[in-house]
């Protein structure tokens, strides 16, 4: 059988998509004169936007009258839940490192994984064509990466390839540059085996991934374990994990996947990636069997999520105005349906019927969420993220992350300095070029809005990431904010008038013409504690002018914060405001009477 399985895992802007690209173009995916855009398996807008893959992805080249399945994978840590389902399709890996950063925490995370399962692994240092490529060391980092991860012989003495996915050559040898890939395509044929299926027999298939479409609904993708898949055959669904009777269903349409083509076909092989549709309660985990014989497989363990925020419905006096979804039956359904499509999110319901507690793998992972429902027209509320602790022997324990920072030598004091009031304890430190690689050992909720602070303190050189790495004792308080909150008195428009008085006791987030209510956030105060101000304060007219007092009034420019940014800001009493048009900080009690009376009886 001419078929090869493989997924392309590694840390985040390692270069997998672009690495994917030269593969379609010199497999001859594209015409000669074909417009192709960079990165193109990035299809979504928010991956576009951020340059991050955050759905894995299939496509499939012909090379040498092989076959060759490709799945993208996401290389941030919040998507890994996208990385592991897909490992169980594959039957070998190209473990992407970049010449100059080497392995990062998501690296060691994916890796783990792919060893785990016995998969051949294809070392690919890519980036060799940068000027302060450490090709060499890293090669070495990524032998003890292996030897650190318990990886047998046969996995040790994988084969390297030395890569630049920009510019689409490979070699054997890190002093050759290479004209093309195709060292590349002939490691992947004589390296990776054909997948490990049986092709005589009832058929069984287990469902990896999910796609949708207006016009035939749920779409199926997984490998073919045993037997054949046919249009029109009558199948049995079940799933290993759930008690649930399986039940009898139909394959209306079978697709085979040819370059970023879907194509129509009558029948599959066993050890073929497929996408099907026809049934409609199809899940991720579930397995597709022959009516005869009903045998589910088991599917690949998800991590447990670590952060959890509250969704709610929207209840501010601008509730309405933006979006067009805003029920709680609407956002209900609209966060049931993304856990048919995300295996590492879980909703659960609370006290209330106008709000849900929504865990994920990271604040990343559940802000991408936010904006892609807020694009479709959903409008509603959400909470601070909160850590997950786990009961381990009658002990609260907390997540712990790996923290690995790349800094200028001159910020190195800032940053210990910030992790120390943090819980987080230095595990390692080293140089990397003209630069030091700092690996921490911190809690969860220590990161939670650290980002920002790092950037000012590395004056936008530094380069942070990192990876679940356990659980452990709870470390005691972490204070994640210093300052307080500017908080709007009155409802109205701010105009530049109450802007200019209130901007000399903190830094503002509107600027003049905006709307506001009581109650919502307008910037951040001096002060450790909140502020009110009156934003919509006139100056009071008189016909006596004075000379001075009459100048054009200078603001300073308004904060626009992201929506990452505003969920790192907000405090545990405030909440964030999301419509398809606007961000909006407020606070979680709006009336300024009741949070003084609570502010006393504390």
């Amino acid at each position: 059988m001419n078929l090869r399985n493989i997924a392309i895992i590694a840390h985040v802007d390692h270069g997998k998509t672009t690495l994917v690209d030269e593969m379609l173009s010199q497999a001859g995916a594209f015409r000669e004169n074909q417009n192709v855009a960079e990165r193109i398996m990035d299809s979504g807008d928010i991956e576009r936007e951020r340059g991050i893959t955050i759905l894995a992805k299939n496509t499939a080249i012909r090379w040498g009258g092989t076959k060759i399945n490709i799945v993208d994978t996401p290389g941030h840590a919040d998507f890994s839940g996208e990385v592991e389902r897909i490992l169980k399709m594959v039957s070998g890996v190209l473990l992407l490192v970049d010449a100059v950063e080497g392995p990062m925490p998501q690296t060691r995370f994916v890796l783990s994984r792919a060893l785990e399962l016995g998969h051949k692994t294809i070392i690919v240092v890519n980036k060799v064509d940068k000027p302060e490529a450490r090709i060499y060391e890293v090669v070495d980092e990524i032998l003890e990466l292996l030897m650190d991860l318990d990886a047998t012989d046969e996995q040790l003495d994988s084969p390297i390839i030395f890569c630049s996915g920009r510019a689409g050559t490979a070699s054997l040898a890190p002093e050759d540059a290479g004209s093309d890939l195709v060292p590349l395509f002939d490691t992947i044929l004589s390296y990776v085996p054909e997948p490990e299926v049986t092709h005589e027999g009832p058929t069984q298939l287990l469902v990896s991934s999910i796609d949708y479409n207006d016009y035939v609904g749920r779409i199926g993708i997984g490998r073919i374990e045993r037997g054949t898949v046919c249009v029109g055959q009558e199948v049995m669904v079940c799933n290993h994990d759930d008690d649930s009777e399986p039940y009898k269903a139909k394959i209306v349409n079978l697709y085979e996947i040819e370059d970023l083509r879907r194509v129509p076909t009558d029948s599959a092989d066993a050890g073929e990636i497929i996408c099907f549709s026809g049934i409609e309660n199809i899940t991720i985990g579930d397995t597709i069997c022959d009516p005869a014989c009903v045998e589910a497989l088991s599917f690949a363990r998800i991590s447990d999520p670590t952060v959890e925020m509250t969704f709610s419905v929207n209840n501010s006096p601008f509730a309405g105005r933006e979006g067009k979804f805003v029920t709680s039956r609407n956002i209900r359904d609209r966060l049931h349906n993304e856990l048919l499509r995300d295996v590492s999110l879980r909703v659960t319901d609370t006290d209330s019927t106008e709000s849900w507690n929504v865990s994920g793998r990271g604040e990343m992972h559940l802000s991408i969420l936010m904006e892609t429902i807020r694009r479709e027209g959903y409008e509603f509320q959400v909470s601070t993220p909160r850590v997950l602790y786990k009961d381990i022997d009658g002990v609260r324990n907390e997540p712990l992350e790996c923290l690995i920072c790349d800094v200028p030598e001159s910020s190195v004091g800032a940053v210990m300095s910030k992790m120390g009031q943090r819980k987080g304890e230095l595990r390692h430190m080293s140089a990397v070029g003209n630069r030091m690689r700092l690996e921490f050992i911190v809690p969860s909720r220590g990161l939670f809005g650290y980002r920002n602070e790092f950037l000012t303190d590395t004056h936008g050189e530094g380069v942070m990431s990192s990876v679940l790495e356990g659980y452990a004792p709870y470390k005691g308080e972490v204070t994640r904010r210093h300052n307080g909150s500017m908080v709007a008195f009155e409802s109205g428009e701010a105009v530049a008038y109450g802007l200019h008085n209130a901007q000399e006791r903190g830094m503002l987030f509107i600027g003049p013409g905006t709307p506001v209510y009581a109650g919502q956030i307008v910037g951040q105060s001096a002060k450790g504690e909140d502020v009110s101000i009156n934003v919509c304060k006139r100056k009071q007219l008189t016909n006596i002018r004075a000379s001075g007092s009459d100048d054009a009034l200078r603001l300073t420019p308004p904060i626009i914060m992201s929506m990452e940014q505003a969920l790192e800001f907000i405090a545990d009493d405030e909440l964030l405001e999301i419509t398809p048009k606007s961000l909006r900080l407020r606070k979680r009690e709006l009336s300024h009477e009741l949070r003084m009376k609570k502010r006393k009886d504390k």
